[in-house]
């Protein structure tokens, strides 16, 4: 699968954006999953992968969940609780899941999990208000 066009330059997921991370999400039943592996461009505190980039992960396997099932969505409002420091080079799975949904409201929660010890790494909670968009999220190869 690929991703359309609308999304192409997203800096997490979209493969047109050369500055970005470059992230594959794929549904997985009721889950959206990633993996990713920060490297050195995405240090905070020298050898810590940057807060922001793990909310920017979140923030996307979240959003995701809602935009591989062929709608779109912006966030309205997302928290996030940094459990401990990611270095970099260390592998983490990204997993989001629908907790609930109001009409046009997505709540949705993501997790990053450490792949070598399953250790959650930050988690976010976040609103997401799902447009109105008549084009599916995803192109069939």
């Amino acid at each position: 699968m690929s991703l359309r066009s609308s999304a192409n330059r997203c800096f997490v997921c979209g493969p047109g954006n050369p500055w970005g991370l470059q992230v594959g999400f794929r549904l997985d039943g009721e889950v959206c999953r990633a993996e990713f592996t920060p490297n050195n461009e995405c240090v905070g505190y020298e050898g810590v992968t940057h807060g922001g980039i793990l909310f920017s992960l979140l923030d996307d396997v979240m959003a995701n969940w809602v935009f591989l099932r062929g709608e779109r969505c912006t966030t309205a409002k997302a928290d996030i609780r940094y459990r401990q420091p990611l270095p970099v080079g260390v592998r983490i799975d990204l997993e989001g899941r629908l907790l609930k949904r109001r009409g046009r409201v997505a709540m949705l929660e993501g997790k990053a999990i450490r792949h070598d010890d399953g250790t959650v790494v930050a988690e976010a909670a976040g609103s997401f208000v799902v447009e109105a968009w008549t084009g599916a999220g995803i192109d069939e190869i």
